[in-house]
């Protein structure tokens, strides 16, 4: 039987003083986190990396790496690493506020966005780009003018930045329900993320595991061993066909 694959869910990785949201992850603890996938045999991919693999049934051994946001550490922190590893992530930016910041993110210290150029850079090193929504807004809440925005308009506005298709797309805050995640879909996107498992769980609302500064080996090895004991397998979840397609 085929299980589901875990997805790592990070933010931003860079040295910090303060960090209330618990999003940041510093250069030393995120390195030696991608020295423990390697060290067990697991090669971190991006999610469209990772879905094509399932459908093919070759996913044994990849681990779904996201980011969400979009922040600049992206580039000077993760990707050489990713890079240093022969890994891949996938990155969720705002278009509606590149090359701005964290604005959403009330008493937090200001962490710069990537702009435009940077999003195409991450892109040209092989990381995949989607997007996390216009404006970082939780759509749950939003009429339909507004979800659609958020949504579509997202979408298009990412694609004219990368001059390529947009796939994936992941919720603000995690929020998503029956009307949100049928808006994705509508909008044209291939797969979309959430956080949490919940009764939409599939591929327009795939769970990730967050990770923060305070995994370490013993936490990841337990956050690996909770992922296989909730996705056993095929017969464990009737939502697999959303998934693997």
């Amino acid at each position: 039987m085929t299980a589901m694959p875990l997805v790592l869910m990070y933010h931003s990785v860079e040295k910090y003083d303060s960090d209330p949201f618990r999003i940041t992850v510093s250069p030393g603890r995120f390195a030696r986190q991608l020295d423990w996938l390697a060290a067990h045999g697991l090669a971190g991919v991006s999610m469209r990396e990772l879905l094509r693999a399932q459908a093919e049934g070759n996913a044994r051994g990849l681990v779904g790496l996201t980011f969400d946001d979009g922040y600049e550490d992206f580039l000077s922190e993760v990707v050489p690493v990713l890079l240093r590893h022969r890994f891949t992530a996938t990155v969720f930016v705002l278009p509606g506020l590149l090359g701005t910041y964290n604005s959403w993110d009330a008493g937090a210290p200001r962490k710069p966005l990537m702009d435009a150029d940077g999003v195409r850079w991450a892109a040209e090193q092989g990381m995949e780009v989607g997007s996390h929504s216009l404006g970082h807004r939780s759509l749950v809440g939003l009429d339909e003018a507004a979800l659609w925005s958020e949504v579509a308009d997202g979408k298009a506005a990412l694609e004219d930045v990368l001059g390529a298709q947009v796939s994936g797309f992941c919720y603000p805050y995690g929020h998503a329900g029956a009307r949100e995640t049928a808006a994705v879909r509508r909008a044209g996107y291939d797969y979309a993320c959430a956080i949490w498992r919940s009764g939409l769980t599939g591929r327009y609302a795939l769970p990730r595991t967050y990770i923060g500064d305070r995994d370490g080996a013993l936490r990841l090895s337990a956050k690996r061993a909770r992922h296989r004991a909730r996705w056993p397998g095929r017969a464990g979840w009737a939502g697999w066909a959303g998934w693997a397609r």
